[in-house]
């Protein structure tokens, strides 16, 4: 029996999550998330996933445990019992409570923040708290909590990292895509750790030299406020990396290990050098002495369909006008019709037959 035909495909088709979920950008006009066979949108309304909740806190935890799983940061996942020998993420949540004072029984506010960031006393964690715009602090039940979920799936999508959750991936594209990954974790991927300015790294410190034996007399070692050892010979003024503005020595700053720790950035500076968006959760990738969100660096080392929005692991592909299609995805984005060797419109990134192009243009 020739197996050779089953395995030129693989088929590993995502799993359907959140199928009739409503979009929260469509505001009710949109019944239900309907996934498209293959194009990672809604067919009801046209928008993407992020647009509909379609995860769980539980899921988001799953898919960031599989990224951070077998890099240098593996200490911020933990293995699920009696699961299936995966990892989950170790988010680190922050509840706040404040007293009310009243006439009658005192009573209390709790501020329940869906991520912080983790190794830190309180006090420095609500410090750098109140230094991201309120819009974008992820309290629990809050548009900034929804903000952070949206950015976990477009900054992070589990098909770069996953390649069960892409839609068909040949045996040799499978290998081609855990290697590629593999590699990203070693060399590219991070988590950024905040500190006060001078407080982060220690020993890793490109600048500083270890003592003999590798150690450090109790006099030039001291205890930083998030629970790492710092050099009493500070600088007397440190400057982020992106804005050049001066980073007060008493206002928590982000350090990127990859980058070396002579290198800070304010909190609302820790973006990515493409879309200068906040890199969610402080995940972060270096790539060319400059930060980057998982979804640029992806592009950036490999093509990305601009039909399926996964990598491409294969060398054969459609190219036009710096993007990339899958040759079985080089379709209008109305009718679906493939567009190989036909006339076709590009109108800012949407492919169309000229047939779809006309009736846009007459809507």
């Amino acid at each position: 029996m020739d197996l050779s035909a089953g395995m030129q495909k693989m088929s590993v088709a995502p799993e359907s999550a959140g199928r009739g979920v409503p979009c929260l950008r469509c505001k009710g006009i949109c019944t239900g998330f309907q996934p498209h066979s293959w194009r990672k949108l809604c067919q009801v309304c046209r928008c993407c996933p992020e647009d509909h909740d379609l995860y769980s806190d539980a899921e988001d935890d799953r898919k960031i445990g599989r990224l951070l799983t077998d890099s240098k940061n593996s200490s911020l996942t933990a293995r699920v019992k009696g699961g299936d020998g995966g990892r989950i993420y170790k988010r680190n949540r922050m509840i706040i409570t404040n007293p009310i004072v009243s006439r009658k029984d005192p009573t209390f506010d709790t501020i329940t923040y869906e991520w912080a960031p983790p190794g830190l006393t309180q006090k420095l964690a609500i410090l750098y708290m109140e230094l991201i715009p309120k819009e974008m602090q992820p309290v629990a039940g809050t548009e900034g909590a929804y903000h952070r979920r949206r950015q976990l799936l477009r900054q992070l999508p589990v098909y770069d990292v996953d390649p069960a959750q892409c839609l068909s991936l040949s045996e040799g594209e499978v290998g081609a895509m855990e290697e590629f990954v593999k590699l990203y974790k070693q060399d590219a991927l991070g988590v950024g750790e905040v500190a006060l300015p001078g407080e982060a790294g220690t020993a890793k410190d490109e600048g500083k030299q270890p003592q003999k034996n590798g150690k450090k007399t109790p006099q030039e070692t001291s205890s930083a406020p998030n629970g790492t050892v710092t050099d009493c010979n500070k600088k007397s003024e440190y400057h982020c990396e992106r804005c050049k503005q001066v980073a007060p020595l008493g206002s928590p700053v982000v350090f990127a290990e990859r980058g070396g720790y002579a290198r800070l950035w304010h909190p609302t500076c820790f973006v990515c050098c493409r879309c200068s968006e906040a890199l969610v959760d402080l995940i972060y990738f270096w790539k060319d002495e400059s930060l980057m969100c998982g979804r640029h660096y992806c592009e950036a080392v490999r093509p990305r369909c601009a039909g399926c929005d996964e990598i491409i692991f294969s060398e054969d592909y459609q190219q036009m006008e710096g993007l990339a299609w899958h040759r079985n995805h080089f379709s209008c984005v109305e009718c679906e019709q493939p567009l190989t060797a036909k006339s076709f419109i590009l109108d800012q990134a949407k492919l169309l037959c000229t047939t779809c192009s006309k009736s846009s243009k007459r809507a």
